[in-house]
């Protein structure tokens, strides 16, 4: 009987998880870590926070799970990413972008997608809390110039 090797995952402000190696390869940055042997010790994820990373080590669990039937997950995402607030979600974006986990980046930007689509520009910049700094010359330019996508 093979036994389970753990990894201990540092984030950003100093907390630790202690995670399965095969849940954390999900990741493919920690992935190529362990393969070029350096997860000996606590490995730092200096660009992930321990809220984050929480969510992610939740993701990754569901998806790592044996057995479970693909509608299930289905399921577990469209639930996993409509409770996220927009802070949440910008973070998560981050999170999995940095540790290379293209299924979860996936999902994360298909529902920021989502969730702009059909909004204005002034409707999207609240909801991420972006400062226009665009003068309403360079505004109506811009416009003029991608109206293909103002349609």
């Amino acid at each position: 009987m093979s036994s389970i090797k753990l990894l201990v995952l540092k984030t950003s402000d100093g907390e630790e998880f202690e995670l399965e190696e095969a849940v954390a390869v999900r990741s493919e940055a920690i992935k190529n870590m362990v393969e070029d042997d350096c997860a000996s010790n606590a490995i730092p994820l200096p660009n992930v926070d321990s809220k984050t990373m929480t969510k992610v080590i939740e993701y990754w669990k569901k998806h790592s799970e044996e057995g479970v039937k693909e509608d299930e997950l289905k399921d577990f995402d469209k639930n996993y990413v409509k409770v996220l607030n927009y802070t949440e979600l910008y973070d998560l974006i981050l999170a999995a972008n940095y540790l290379n986990d293209k299924e979860l980046l996936d999902i994360l930007c298909q529902e920021t997608a989502d969730r702009i689509k059909g909004k204005t520009p002034e409707q999207i910049r609240k909801a991420f809390n972006i400062k226009n700094d665009f003068t309403p010359e360079e505004e109506e330019q811009i416009r003029k110039e991608n109206a293909w996508a103002f349609d």
